[in-house]
């Protein structure tokens, strides 16, 4: 019902409007996104974990591709939190380094994805793991939240 239920039970008017949170998982992101703007994706990773992705984009078209503001997937084999974008149908350059890999299988976590005026904000369990410089310039056209991959969800805002 797009509502979240505080710790006494009374329904909050989320800012992200999210159904049941189930993997695959798309949700609208109301107003789109803004400086200031924190998308906040908690879940447990699967037992034994391939990858998961969360990309933020701007709408849900398949056909042609809707554009891709920022997408990060977490993969287990070689232990890489890679992050990508997708304008206009061409991926641009695939950024890698991390200080660590912070996703342990089997193990809760929570990813917060801070917008600021020249670049997204990605922090990992409180700690900020990387940023990544916008290449989309409309922040309002980013809208639409995709999650996939081996891993449950729990929350997000």
């Amino acid at each position: 019902d797009g509502h979240l239920n505080n710790s006494l039970g009374s329904p909050v008017q989320a800012d992200v409007c999210f159904p049941r949170l189930i993997v695959p998982f798309c949700g609208h992101i109301k107003g789109g996104m803004r400086p200031g703007k924190k998308i906040l994706v908690m879940g447990i990773v699967d037992l034994n974990p391939e990858s998961f992705g969360i990309s933020l984009t701007c709408g849900e078209s398949e056909d042609p591709p809707a554009d891709v503001a920022i997408e990060l997937k977490a993969v287990f084999t070689d232990r890489q939190f890679v992050r990508n974008s997708c304008v206009a149908g061409e991926w641009g350059e695939e950024q890698s380094s991390i200080p660590y890999f912070p996703f342990i299988p089997d193990q809760p976590f929570r990813v917060e994805i801070l917008c600021e005026h020249p670049r997204f904000r990605i922090f990992v369990d409180g700690h900020q793991l990387f940023d990544f410089y916008h290449r989309i310039e409309t922040l309002s056209a980013i809208d639409t939240i995709k999650i996939n991959g081996d891993l449950q969800l729990t929350k997000l805002g």
